[in-house]
């Protein structure tokens, strides 16, 4: 429908123009005039899709998350070899190839968390992730059946904190700290692995 077309392109300028504000001048300084103009459409309409600043932050968050997902999908489904380490290496890699391409989720997330509708949507997103990751291993025998959810529930808010401690003073991310994440989460999973899990399988 050439209606629903339009909605879909003027939602997609909103968002865009939202993400661009928050590079340059921050979340504090967004406002929804500021987007409106950037975005080159009446305020009055823009309210026809959110109903204020927090609302547009929160659907940045959802997008940026969204292709988080289908490229941690994507990336281990590339993987030749399924272990406790290269699951993680592939989950933690995918997420900072977004984080490098999604500025403004870096400066949502990884630098504010000032939004608490934003916290709450990650934290259970967070909660999804580790459960998915841990039905994997489990399916595939990298870890024991019946392993605790909460196991993969504090590797995957360690990572979350050393992408903040990462990201913090550098949009680029620091390498070592990345690295260190990786082996953090890698080394802390491992005490759950089974030995396929570590010598990993073939797939």
């Amino acid at each position: 429908m050439p209606q629903q077309s339009r909605s879909r392109d003027r939602v997609v300028r909103i968002l865009d123009a939202a993400a661009s504000l928050v590079c340059e001048e921050g979340v504090e300084g967004l406002s929804t005039r500021g987007i409106a103009e950037r975005a080159e459409i009446p305020v009055a309409s823009l309210y026809q899709y959110f109903a204020d600043k927090d609302e547009i932050l929160l659907a940045l968050v959802e997008r940026d998350i969204e292709e988080m997902d289908a490229q941690v999908a994507a990336d281990i489904a590339e993987l030749t070899e399924l272990s406790v380490r290269s699951v993680v290496a592939a989950t933690m890699d995918a997420w900072v190839k977004v984080f490098l391409e999604r500025p403004a989720f870096v400066t949502i997330w990884l630098r504010g968390r000032t939004n608490q509708a934003v916290k709450e949507y990650v934290r259970e997103h967070n909660q999804q992730v580790a459960a998915d990751l841990l039905t994997l291993c489990m399916n595939t025998g990298l870890v024991e059946t019946g392993t605790n959810a909460l196991v993969a529930e504090i590797a995957i808010e360690m990572g979350d904190r050393c992408f903040q401690l990462s990201f913090e003073s550098s949009m680029g991310g620091e390498p070592r700290i990345l690295a260190e994440a990786k082996e953090l989460v890698t080394t802390y999973l491992e005490r759950h692995a089974t030995v396929r899990g570590l010598e990993g399988v073939r797939v």
